[in-house]
């Protein structure tokens, strides 16, 4: 009998995709690469979206550790989809520097990847770990976007459990500070409103006590 080929099949609509952790241990057994997220794969062929999301359990993990530059992949199966992310680490930071795609689904039958290289993505110090609760919507090619989210991750410095100090995303502290704005900006109106009631009364007495 043939051997069964592991292949992707595309959805025509979204939904979450499951959060898997990741880890990479050095040669020494060490973590120096851990990764807490969902991972979805978006398609557009011929004006029309499709969507696949990576199973964690279908997940193969592996990758290189250095002192400066490390490298996670993530594979399905006979190499079906897989994302690649290498870190740097810079100045006792570390960033995301590369990150490949691909993905080989039905029922299109052809491989969809891309790459995004020399940036910054998912900053923060050593020992420090980046998280984001919000939607990062990755640009590869014109016909593959990648959406992470939810995504924690930390790299080089990595404990034995959990992560380190989290460093916030701006999405995240820009949706956390707005409402508290927005509610001091009310406070001080009606703050505002009550003393020029209060001033507008006192006149009006005074204006009385003339008369």
């Amino acid at each position: 009998s043939e051997a069964q080929i592991y292949q992707p099949v595309l959805q025509p609509s979204e939904k979450p995709p499951s959060t898997g952790t990741y880890l990479l241990n050095n040669r020494v057994g060490k973590p120096c690469i851990k990764a807490t997220m969902g991972a979805e794969y978006i398609v557009t062929e011929k004006k029309k979206t499709w969507y696949f999301n990576l199973d964690p359990s279908s997940v193969i993990i592996s990758g290189s550790c250095g002192e400066e530059a490390a490298v996670l992949s993530l594979l399905l199966p006979d190499k079906a989809a897989g994302l690649q992310f290498t870190f740097r680490k810079e100045n006792n930071f570390f960033y995301v520097t590369n990150l490949t795609a691909h993905l080989s689904p039905q029922p299109v039958f052809k491989t969809y990847s891309g790459l995004i290289t020399h940036k910054k993505l998912f900053t923060a110090a050593n020992s420090q770990s980046f998280k984001c609760k919000s939607v990062n919507l990755l640009l590869m090619s014109t016909e593959l976007k990648i959406k992470l989210v939810p995504l924690q991750m930390q790299a080089f410095s990595v404990p034995i459990a959990g992560y380190g100090p989290e460093v916030e995303c701006w999405a995240d502290f820009s949706k956390r500070l707005i409402p508290t704005i927005l509610g001091a900006t009310v406070v001080g109106l009606l703050l505002i409103a009550a003393l020029t009631s209060l001033f507008i009364r006192d006149r009006r007495r005074h204006g009385y006590e003339r008369l």
